[in-house]
């Protein structure tokens, strides 16, 4: 008994320690960013540098440092993104959780943990090759715009969505199916106006986490988006995201270059904060009113 006791003890302590581990770097990490990234507000105002599509930091005489052209490029692909994925995603998850059986369950089980598992740079040559291509063909231009990165990264995140949403709709009670059947409803209009509906706040959530995946995606998205630091003026514009700006510039930036590039990584920083504050949130019912 005093040995279990011991043992536990010891157990409790390394489980705290691993805790303490996890919250302590992301503190490092946070003092980190915003100790390197805020200085630059001594030489230019948090207004010019949210709201200035100027972005012309090694210029010596006058040099710029506005970001709203990768803001709104960076939302731009995400949102078209999410118009391709969500439909398509929750398709998927419904079919899953209460259509698929046997070995067509396990094979597109099996496909969409492979996609989750693909490098991004192999979703990177893939929208070269084929998206890019389809997207030049199809619509004219050179085929690296906002279309081809918000496909590929459609793609990149159905599986958060898709697995997130069957999950959910499994969760829900199997009384509320029968009790939908037994009043005469059919399986389409159970599905419908039912269990999609008990289970949207974590369908919500995985929509969420799409999209904090989508943001803070770069590799692919750099591949096929154009890489241009313009703002974006429709599907076919090419564009540059947040994080493609710090990828495309790390390499040689300094000085309040280098301190723009952490001003820009505080701005997604807080964004995926946002992200999992509302994630939060809606799994704890207090936006969907699921308690």
């Amino acid at each position: 008994m005093k040995y279990r006791k011991l043992y536990e003890g010891i157990i409790h302590k390394v489980l705290l320690l691993t805790a303490l581990v996890s919250t302590l770097a992301v503190v490092f990490i946070t003092f980190f960013i915003f100790q390197r990234g805020l200085p630059l507000f001594k030489r230019v105002s948090i207004w010019e540098f949210l709201f200035s599509t100027y972005w012309l930091p090694t210029d010596e005489t006058n040099p710029g440092f506005g970001i709203l052209s990768f803001i709104v490029g960076s939302f731009y692909v995400t949102f078209v993104a999410l118009a391709i994925a969500v439909p398509i995603g929750l398709a998927c998850a419904i079919f899953l959780a209460e259509m698929a059986e046997g070995r067509i369950a396990r094979v597109l089980r099996s496909v969409v943990e492979l996609l989750s598992g693909i490098p991004s740079v192999i979703y990177g040559f893939f929208g070269i090759v084929v998206i890019s291509k389809g997207v030049r063909e199809l619509f004219g231009g050179t085929g690296y715009c906002v279309l081809s990165a918000s496909i590929i990264l459609a793609i990149m995140i159905l599986p958060t969505i898709v697995n997130i949403s069957e999950v959910s709709i499994r969760a829900v009670p199997r009384d509320y199916k029968e009790g939908s059947l037994a009043l005469g409803a059919t399986h389409w209009q159970t599905i419908v106006q039912v269990l999609v509906p008990a289970a949207r706040s974590g369908i919500i959530a995985g929509i969420v986490l799409g999209v904090g995946r989508a943001v803070g995606e770069t590799m692919a998205v750099l591949m096929v988006a154009g890489n241009a630091p313009i703002m974006p003026t429709g599907l076919l514009s090419k564009v540059r995201t947040l994080t493609m700006n710090i990828v495309t510039d790390m390499g040689y930036a300094s000085g309040d270059h280098m301190t723009a590039l952490f001003t820009t990584g505080i701005v997604l920083f807080v964004f995926i904060m946002i992200l999992n504050v509302v994630v939060n949130a809606i799994t704890k019912g207090k936006i969907t009113g699921k308690e």
